[in-house]
């Protein structure tokens, strides 16, 4: 059976987004801001014209499955995942927003990426190939690609309006920051990573390293420090968060099959792109096993059908 056309773009009662991410649109409603996941997909820093149909549906249901499960950790952001909760302008699109959208709260972003890696991979791999370091945690000599580190480690990052994020040192990050928030919000990522990865554990998935997003929460009390206002934002332990890997063929010493836009990159190669405009467009089998891949991820972790 053919797939439905992705979502690539929203407009509500022919109202465009008030800002637009590689793959979410998000409109902003005064005090709270209502998030639409789209199906876009971007590989090497470029949106593709070729969306993976319900990929906004996983990532929104599976974030609101872990957010669920994180509450006694952290607050969140999260109002509603339930169109007939949202404003006006919104119920009249419940069609299209059932499922992948969520209404939240205002909070301010941290300028931080807060990122951790239990195993060697991505920019992790690389800067460890360099100087035997990853974000100024010197690790053992001798670790192959995609070993499991002695330890999480937290590896903050600076935020990219475009291009890749950059890796910075936990000294950086808490001058940023400031002592305590920088306490905080390492402590509250150690721990979200923890749970994340002991519970993909038992559905066979390895959460080899995942990013959170934390904001803090508005307040007319100016003594009350920000450490105490911190709740957790954007989505949570997605495969566009995360690199999610099968457990049963977890082989170290190289890349790993994952369950992400691996099938987009490994076309994208195949094909010389040389990684500019224009984008190319994606073939149906490749669309196909990339959908399968999220689709996946998200019945094993959840235990549920996609909505």
């Amino acid at each position: 059976m053919p797939l439905a056309p992705p979502i690539l773009q929203t407009t509500l009662a022919g109202r465009r987004p008030d800002r637009q991410g590689k793959v979410r649109d998000i409109y902003d409603f005064g005090g709270c801001l209502l998030i639409v996941a789209t199906d876009r997909i971007s590989a090497f820093d470029y949106v593709l014209g070729s969306g993976i149909p319900d990929k906004g549906k996983v990532l929104t249901q599976i974030s609101a499955f872990w957010f669920d499960r994180t509450r006694p950790i952290v607050a969140n952001h999260i109002l509603s995942f339930n169109p007939t909760d949202y404003p006006d302008q919104a119920r009249a699109a419940t069609g299209l927003l059932r499922g992948r959208s969520m209404l939240v709260t205002r909070a301010e972003p941290l300028p931080i990426e807060c990122v951790a890696r239990g195993y060697l991979s991505g920019s992790g791999w690389k800067d460890y190939v360099a100087s035997g370091e990853v974000c100024g945690h010197r690790l053992p000599a001798g670790l192959r690609e995609s070993d499991r580190l002695p330890q999480p480690i937290f590896t903050p990052a600076t935020k990219a309006e475009s291009g890749h994020d950059l890796n910075i040192s936990e000294r950086d990050a808490a001058a940023m920051l400031g002592q305590g928030l920088f306490d905080r919000v390492r402590a509250l990522t150690l721990r979200l990573y923890a749970e994340g990865l002991a519970h993909a554990d038992a559905c066979g998935i390895i959460v080899a390293d995942t990013k959170f997003e934390f904001g803090l929460l508005p307040t007319g009390d100016a003594s009350q420090p920000p450490e105490d206002r911190v709740i957790l934002i954007d989505e949570m332990l997605t495969p566009d968060s995360s690199r999610f890997w099968p457990k049963d063929t977890y082989s170290p010493g190289g890349p790993q099959p994952s369950f992400d836009k691996q099938f987009v990159r490994d076309y994208l190669e195949q094909i010389r792109w040389n990684k500019q405009p224009p984008v190319p467009s994606l073939p149906d089998e490749v669309v196909a096993k990339t959908r399968e891949k999220y689709v996946e991820a998200f019945t094993r972790l959840t235990g549920r059908e996609l909505q």
